[in-house]
Order: structure tokens, then sequence, then C-alpha cells
């Protein structure tokens, strides 16, 4: 398409795209032409007023133009570009979902905006490989996420501490808390374990998993490699009085040592870094007794995405989990298969994600007040607000998905 095809613009007010503004602000509403799912609304710092694809048809979005830059940074740098100019009230939406959605289903059309230009897919490419997971870059990346404070996360966690996906089995009004348990009580179902058995988990995150099942007298050793988390972690467990039946360490993955009756890894999996996937199948190998299963939850990205996902980066490995990386469900099966595991999917929930996503968002939202008295300032506050609607919105479009990966050392 040429640019002065991508120049003339369909809009409600008929108004020319002033003279004034950037060649990638014209550039940019250009492009906005290729949508062909949904419309989008857009009104621009001059106040005009432009509708985009089809108002008859949904998803429907608006999105509030208020600096010409946010332009060139959207286009420079896709959804990386888009926080930017988010952080900087540059743009806004009274519906970030929408937005985001209809962004995700005009992803092959309009790609230069939600992935950047090519130079900086490259740029922000290797910034994320530079970000690699051994012992101590774990901790440093780890360390910028789950060690924001103890006391930030306790604003909208639920009372069991749980920061993955619920499982809501179809019931959406089904309290957060008690979705949290039913999701410890498949993983204990699905790996049918019983009491005495010895379990490791790794990445215990603040115990919610270990106490659950100490409860059913099943003995956890629990590993972390925050020290927020396991602070509190073992508050929790002494407080829950089954310090017999569960120990938290501060332990990488890749100092575990002895066997066990099982493995689980709750969305840790997701920080392991594509380098050292294999060290990581190789940890459930030796810690596995023969015949002995694992169950990993983990995010996936899908099949179809993955090659074009690993070649850069996105809004959530630069701003929010630096050094992370999803798996594909085949990518997943194959790293397991190259260490002399067997591995299946046995559960897909990615819709409960979603849900799980609006409940935490909807808390963070009312305690807005106690998240400014923690220090945190309105930049913060918009780039999580962006974060939990940017995962909503990509569960809701099938782009991600969780899921239950059961893994099974063969019997010697």
């Amino acid at each position: 398409m040429t640019l002065s095809r991508l120049l003339r613009l369909p809009g409600i007010s008929n108004r020319p795209i002033p003279l004034a503004s950037s060649v990638s602000s014209r550039v940019f509403l250009g492009l906005l032409r290729r949508i062909r799912y949904g419309h989008l609304t857009l009104t621009t710092p001059d106040g005009s007023r432009y509708v985009f694809g089809d108002l008859r048809d949904g998803p429907g979005a608006t999105l509030h133009l208020h600096d010409w830059r946010a332009c060139g940074a959207i286009l420079h740098s896709g959804d990386i570009g888009f926080a930017q100019a988010l952080r900087e009230q540059w743009v806004d939406s009274p519906d970030l979902v929408a937005l985001l959605r209809l962004a995700i289903r005009n992803e092959a059309a309009v790609a230069t905006t939600v992935h950047g230009g090519p130079f900086a897919r490259l740029w922000f490419g290797l910034r994320h490989r530079l970000r690699r997971n051994t012992r101590e870059g774990s901790r440093q990346n780890i360390h910028a996420h789950y060690d924001l404070g103890n006391a930030f996360y306790a604003l909208w966690l639920d009372r069991t501490w749980t920061y993955s996906s619920a499982c809501f089995d179809g019931d959406s009004q089904r309290p957060l808390a008690d979705a949290q348990a039913a999701k410890y009580q498949r993983v204990i179902d699905t790996l049918g374990l019983q009491p005495g058995m010895e379990v490791l988990e790794i990445g215990c995150g603040w115990g919610g998993f270990a106490l659950h099942a100490a409860r059913q007298g099943i003995r956890v050793r629990a590993l972390t490699i925050s020290q927020a988390q396991y602070a509190l972690a073992v508050e929790r467990v002494m407080s829950a009085a089954q310090g017999a039946r569960v120990s938290v360490e501060l332990c990488d993955y890749r100092d575990a040592v002895g066997q066990y009756d099982a493995i689980v890894s709750i969305e840790m999996f997701e920080a392991v870094g594509e380098a050292f996937w294999p060290g990581y199948f190789d940890t459930l190998k030796r810690c596995l007794k023969p015949g002995a299963r694992a169950l990993i939850q983990s995010i996936t990205i899908a099949d179809a995405l993955f090659e074009h996902y690993r070649a850069s980066s996105d809004f959530i490995r630069e701003t929010i989990f630096p050094g992370g990386m999803l798996p594909s469900p085949a990518q997943f099966g194959m790293a397991a298969q190259r260490a002399g595991l067997d591995a299946r999917a046995t559960l897909s929930f990615g819709r409960d994600y979603a849900q799980t996503l609006r409940l935490w968002r909807a808390a963070f939202e009312s305690r807005l007040d106690a998240v400014r008295a923690l220090g945190f300032d309105d930049a913060f506050i918009r780039i999580w607000r962006l974060y939990f609607t940017y995962c909503e919105a990509a569960f809701d479009e099938g782009r991600t998905d969780v899921m239950h990966f059961v893994v099974e050392r063969p019997r010697e």
C-alpha cells in the first residue's frame, strides 16, 4: 500500500489530518484503515474524531490520542511503545481490554502497531537475550517483580496469597479463593498425592500450594529465590502450625537435591528462559523417583506464534517480567522429551486466567489510594493496569493459554 493511500482516511468529521502533524502520525492513522475486525473510534489532539472498521462489527474500542508523539512510539516499538505512550499519558482508553482485543484480532493487518519496526524488534530481542536466567540473573529478574513488596501484593491477592491462575470450572461467580483452592486440589488429584508422600515444589510463591497440601498430610519441600516470598511463606507455615510438613527454602531449582514422590511447579517455568529449559527438565528427571510424575502449570503461547515471539520481546518481558519466556505446547513437549521424560497436557484453562485477572484488576483498582501510600506513582499504576488488561485480552482471545502438563520419569 502506498503512502498516499495510507493517508486517505475515512472519518466521521471528514476532516483532513492536520499538515502540522508528523509523518509518523499520518502513517499511523493510515495504518488503521486496515482494521478488518471490529471497529475503532479515535480522537486526535486537534479534536478530530475518526472511526475505522465497521461500526456494526464488534469488538468496538476507543483510543484517545492526546499527543502525536504516541504515534511514533507505537510505530517504532509496537506494544512496548504503546506502554510508553500510556505511561506518559500521550494516549488513554476508557476500556483497555476492548482496545487490546481489537488489536489482537487485527494483528496480521496492523502488525507494525503491535510488534513495532524491524530494527526495534531486533534491539529488544537482543536486550531480552541479555537478561539470561543464570543463578544471578534469575535472582535479579525475580527481584524486579516479586520483591515489589508483600504489602503491595496483599492489597489485591486473595487470602490464599496465590499469584497464578485459578480454576473456576465454569462457575464465574465462584469466589477467587475457592477457585484457587480448586486449582490446588486438581493438582493433588491429578498426581494422586496421598498423606505421607514427599513433594518438591519448584517456585512456591507465598506458600499457597504447600499449605493446601500439608493440610492433607502431604510433605512439601518448597523452593523460592524471592526473599520477600520466602519471608512471608515461612511466617504463614509457622502460623498454620505446618512446620513439620512444609520446609520453605531459599534455593535455586538447579540446586535441588534428593528424590521425591512428585514435583509441582506452578507458573514458574515461564521464568526459566529457553536456554535453560534443558537444565530445568534435567532437574525434574534427577529429583523424581523412577515412575514418579511432576505437574507443571505454565502459561503458553500458541504454537503458530512461537517463532515470531521468541525472536524479539514485548511489553510483558520488557516491563513486567524481565527474562520471561513462554513455551508453546509443542515446544514444552519437545524439551521434556529431549531430557528423556514423557510429557502430556492434561488441562487447558485460559479463560479461567482471564477471569482471575479481572478479579485481580478489580481488587487493584479498589485500592489505588493504598497503592499510592506505598510509594507507587500514577505512572506505575497505569503500567500495571495495562499489564492486567493486556494479559486478560490475550487469554480471552486465545493468543495465550494456561495449561497443566504432567511429566513422568520412566521406570528404569
